[in-house]
């Protein structure tokens, strides 16, 4: 049987999808070719927005329709919080949710051996408190990078966020797990590695004395070990000992996002944020004066319930001091189950949308200005895509690079000259060797 992998959401479902790709190829499967319907289909859902848990709806019906007929697999976010509503989706035959994903593997292959037939759906979701850390890894990479779920779960519950409803506590992937795979991929040749989590920064606090910067350690001296990034990190977790301990490390990329949300104190103690504006500027200014070149990308919403002009505001003034690199801009989405979903004094949509796009803007002529700033420079461009004559890649610090190129040079190093900027990336030539 071939199958078909779909999947929304944040970089720890695209590892799990991963995950389940290769477990299911152990199993006997084949991917499907893009150009042909699958005779399997798994949807990895996505609910951190009204418009995830629709595109996830939407992503159901589309492997429905693909191929009618053939069992349509969900697991997720979405399908933990709603799995009698998923299950009632045409052409669903069976449901997990984000404890125990590997059950996916296990209905898929009783449905290829037919001890199983795919009739009615069958629903089996793991309540978030009866589980520890699943189990899970991947061994190949795309040649460009790899993603590691070292992490799952949020302790925080946030007033507007229903991920711990979807994910439940924090659960570290056991120390030894984690390294072992960084040593494999280390071992191929991978030019870089991203450690990723629901909240990455909470690794290490379900484990005795073991903590993310110890991790990070013991990475940093693997051998052939490529360049590492962190996944998003609360601004609270920069602390002055974190900040000491990770700037001393060689493969350390110096970007770091961090989940600001908001640049208005009101605001984030309505979010129920465990800092203040000042505090998280503190931790920016940590870092930038101990990992010399850092640069910082962050996530905002607009619209939150009670988000006055001057808060919003206060908002872009936060944005304008610390120059961020790019910002994932969300109008609020109201979320059920969620504290904020019955707070009082609900922004208008059209007026989210509007501070949106005033965001966005903003940062478009921040992230213009931040660039130039800082050319010319010579920069080693790890490069991933090749379009029309042109390579695509990244700094460390996560600049966007585009130079022009007679060949695909995806997974490789180069070191650039930027001399110049579109808005989006540096532009540069190539060095010659």
């Amino acid at each position: 049987m071939t199958f078909r992998i779909l999947t929304l959401g944040c970089k720890v479902n695209q590892y799990e999808s991963e995950a389940l790709s290769e477990q299911l190829v152990e199993a006997g499967f084949a991917p499907a070719p893009e150009n042909r319907p699958a005779d399997l289909y798994v949807v990895n859902t996505c609910t951190v927005t009204g418009e995830s848990d629709r595109k996830s709806r939407q992503f159901i019906r589309r492997a429905a329709s693909e191929n009618p007929g053939a069992p349509v697999l969900v697991t997720g976010c979405l399908s933990q919080r709603q799995s009698e509503e998923v299950s009632r989706i045409p052409g669903v035959r069976f449901v997990c949710g984000t404890r125990e994903k590997a059950k996916v593997v296990d209905f898929a292959r009783s449905l290829a051996d037919g001890s199983r037939k795919a009739e009615s759906p069958v629903i089996d979701v793991t309540p978030l408190t009866s589980a520890p850390f699943e189990p899970m890894r991947i061994r190949h990479f795309d040649r460009t990078r790899a993603y590691i779920k070292i992490e799952d779960g949020c302790n925080h519950y946030c007033s507007y966020c229903a991920i711990p409803y979807a994910r439940g506590p924090v659960r570290s992937k056991p120390r030894k797990d984690v390294l072992d795979e960084l040593e494999g991929f280390a071992g191929q040749g991978c030019p870089e590695i991203v450690l990723t989590g629901i909240e990455t920064g909470s690794y290490g606090k379900d484990l005795d004395g073991y903590s993310l910067p110890d991790l990070l350690k013991e990475a940093d001296r693997l051998p052939g070990m490529g360049r590492i990034r962190l996944g998003s990190l609360d601004p609270s977790v920069i602390t002055e000992e974190f900040s000491k301990a990770i700037s001393g490390l060689s493969h350390i990329c110096p970007h770091f996002h961090l989940s600001m949300q908001s640049g208005s104190d009101a605001v984030l103690k309505a979010m129920r944020r465990n800092y203040t504006v000042a505090e998280a500027e503190a931790a920016l200014d940590r870092l930038r004066r101990d990992m010399p070149g850092v640069l910082f990308t962050t996530d905002i919403i607009t619209g939150f319930p009670g988000e006055t002009d001057e808060m919003f505001e206060e908002t872009l003034s936060f944005v304008r001091r610390q120059r961020f690199l790019h910002i994932h801009v969300f109008p609020y989405s109201a979320r059920k189950g969620t504290r904020a979903a019955s707070f009082p004094d609900p922004v208008p949509v059209e007026v989210r949308r509007q501070r949106a796009r005033r965001l966005i803007e903003e940062q478009r002529r921040i992230k213009r200005e931040l660039i130039e700033s800082l050319l010319p420079c010579d920069a080693d461009v790890l490069f991933e895509t090749y379009e029309n004559g042109q390579a695509y890649g990244h700094t460390a610090n996560f600049i966007e690079v585009a130079v022009p190129s007679p060949v695909d040079r995806k997974g490789t190093f180069a070191r650039v000259r930027l001399t110049s900027t579109d808005g989006e990336h540096a532009l540069g030539t190539i060095q010659a060797t």
